[in-house]
């Protein structure tokens, strides 16, 4: 008798995976990994229109706030992404 844990198929194939085309099977194998894109570009985006909202509140004539902004999103967002990427070890 199959143990109620095992997530095997009769064939070998991963019950979750059964009757998924092979595009859908790629983006479920890189779901970690579109969602570690997305946190970057949106960390970028955020942090650098904060930047443009602060220079245009304050009415600098150079973008400092906007310059600090991208660099404080590259770098946060870097920062999530290589834990997300590099992180999670996959299980065989």
């Amino acid at each position: 008798m199959a143990d109620p844990g095992d997530r095997k198929g009769r064939a070998g194939e991963d019950i979750d995976e059964r009757g998924l085309s092979s595009v859908a099977r790629g983006y479920r194998a890189a779901d970690r990994y579109i969602g570690a894109s997305f946190s970057l570009v949106a960390s970028v985006g955020v942090f650098t229109g904060l930047g443009i909202w602060i220079d245009g509140k304050v009415g600098s004539r150079v973008p400092w706030f906007t310059i600090l902004g991208a660099l404080l999103g590259m770098t946060g967002g870097f920062i999530s992404f290589f834990k997300t990427v590099l992180g999670k070890k996959s299980s065989p």
